[in-house]
């Protein structure tokens, strides 16, 4: 189970083992966070998804994120350091279609010993807002979408101005009984790395799971009567939390943050602010806000943080749930939910 370990403690102490002789072969562990010859080796590649390894995982597995706090995950270039230790985990645990540079490392390194999350959730289109999509979870909220279908925003407005043709949106961590069913699936995937393990990690998933659905109760009672259901956000990144909780994403840009909003759009958000009242406009925490802070000071508007956590700031004393619940805050106060 351990030939990428015991690979990756030879690279990186070759030195030491010419300077030394054989008998430094055992002396180390190697400093650099990875997993000692107890623990599973898990690569991450951006924070939702070491965030679940670590849940699901424990101290059965050492897990390694390849996005830094406070970067922009999309646009992430991989050092010849994170590439080896894609190639020496004994599980990467990734997004296909997010991340280039990450799909080619896997692609060339990973062979397999990848776990990719959409072969488990399928992804919603960004450009219809997800309502053509099936998930069969959602019984209890069997009539999600039908607002946004009223009004036509979440069809026409989730992701219109995303230029890719057939995007995907990649953001399902903000359902939180689509992320449960991806950490379900790595505990199986866990398990058949370290079987002596998958007692436990079956039941740390069925722990997590609770926590989620719990959260996504909380979301759902907190927004079920609001006096508008319209979110305006600084990229396309909330088409999942809009599908679930019926809400109407109207996006400034499409899926990627880097996109400048053309002028003519700038003018349709602004119009579109004004005809709904809007109260705030959200903009996210690992960009810039001055689109946000234009549409607002054009309506008289507030900005607020709605956050996408595709990665948390640097020094953070947050995780995934204390951000969601941030963002569940920010959003009955823009929305005026009772």
């Amino acid at each position: 189970m351990h030939s990428h370990l015991f690979r990756r403690t030879v690279a990186t102490t070759a030195g030491a083992l010419l300077a030394l002789g054989g008998t430094a072969a055992c002396a180390q562990d190697g400093g650099d966070g990875s997993a000692d010859d107890t623990t599973v080796g898990v690569v991450a590649a951006f924070y939702p998804l070491q965030f679940l390894a670590e849940r699901i995982g424990g101290d059965a597995v050492t897990v390694t994120g390849l996005a830094p706090p406070g970067a922009e995950p999309h646009d992430l270039e991989l050092s010849p350091r994170q590439v080896g230790e894609v190639s020496d985990a004994d599980l990467v645990v990734y997004l296909s279609n997010f991340q280039p540079a990450v799909d080619a490392a896997v692609e060339q390194e990973a062979g397999d010993h990848a776990f990719d999350v959409v072969e488990v959730e399928p992804l919603l289109d960004a450009t219809d807002g997800g309502h053509s999509h099936d998930h069969g979870d959602e019984d209890e909220h069997a009539e999600e979408g039908e607002h946004a279908d009223e009004d036509g925003h979440a069809e026409d407005e989730a992701d219109d101005h995303a230029e890719e043709t057939g995007a995907k949106d990649p953001h399902l961590w903000l359902d939180p009984t689509r992320f449960a069913t991806v950490g379900d699936a790595l505990a199986e995937r866990l398990a058949a790395v370290a079987p002596d393990h998958a007692a436990d990690f079956t039941a740390r998933a069925a722990a997590l799971r609770t926590e989620l659905e719990a959260l996504d109760t909380e979301f759902a009672d907190r927004l079920a009567d609001c006096e508008r259901r319209e979110i305006i956000t600084s990229h396309a990144a909330f088409g999942y939390l809009a599908v679930r909780y019926q809400l109407d994403q109207i996006a400034i840009t499409g899926l990627s943050p880097e996109d400048e909003p053309t002028p003519q759009r700038l003018a349709e958000v602004i119009e579109e602010a004004r005809e709904h009242q809007a109260t705030t406009i959200f903009f996210e925490t690992l960009v810039s806000p001055s689109v946000a802070e234009t549409i607002a000071d054009e309506t008289g508007a507030e900005t607020a943080v709605l956050d996408p956590i595709e990665g948390l700031q640097p020094d953070a004393d947050d995780d995934y749930f204390s951000v969601m619940r941030n963002n569940l805050n920010n959003l009955t106060d823009a929305l005026g939910c009772s």
